[in-house]
């Protein structure tokens, strides 16, 4: 179920959202990152994930979420799980001034190999393969997916 902008507003101002982060490697062994649009975290380079929403299974949401995200339906017990991280933000997606977002992260590590020209632009930009150093070092990468790469 999708919230009211309104609903989903009081939401994040009072309680934490749960969601999935994709941490895909391909078989070069470079992982997948897009340039976020919205916010929290807009123009930083992400892992891709996303929302569960209200009474969605989390089997249900990472098939969506892959889908929308990949354009690929994945199956949950395709990954590997890779921990539950939390993530804090200054920002929201409405940019309202006074109040952050703070996510419960259910991580999983995914193997595949796509071609960045499928992939979907709704959350993100543009998209690149990039080397597990490199994300450490380059500072445009999200600290909270920096994260998944310094625990490695």
């Amino acid at each position: 179920m999708k919230l009211a902008s309104t609903d989903f507003m009081h939401v994040v101002k009072h309680a934490p959202l749960i969601s999935i982060d994709f941490i895909i490697e391909n078989e070069n062994s470079e992982y997948l990152l897009g340039l976020r649009k919205n916010q929290p975290a807009a123009g930083y380079w992400f892992v891709l994930g996303g929302r569960i929403r209200k009474n969605e299974s989390i089997d249900s949401a990472f098939l969506r979420l892959s889908n929308e995200e990949l354009g690929i339906a994945i199956e949950r017990s395709e990954a590997k799980p890779f921990g539950v991280w939390e993530h804090f933000y200054n920002t929201n997606a409405y940019e309202e001034e006074g109040f952050g977002t703070h996510y419960i992260v259910l991580a999983y590590k995914i193997k595949l190999s796509l071609h960045l020209s499928i992939l979907p632009n709704l959350q993100h930009t543009e998209y690149r393969w990039i080397k597990r150093a490199e994300v450490i070092e380059d500072p445009s990468i999200h600290d909270n997916s920096r994260a998944y790469f310094i625990e490695q």
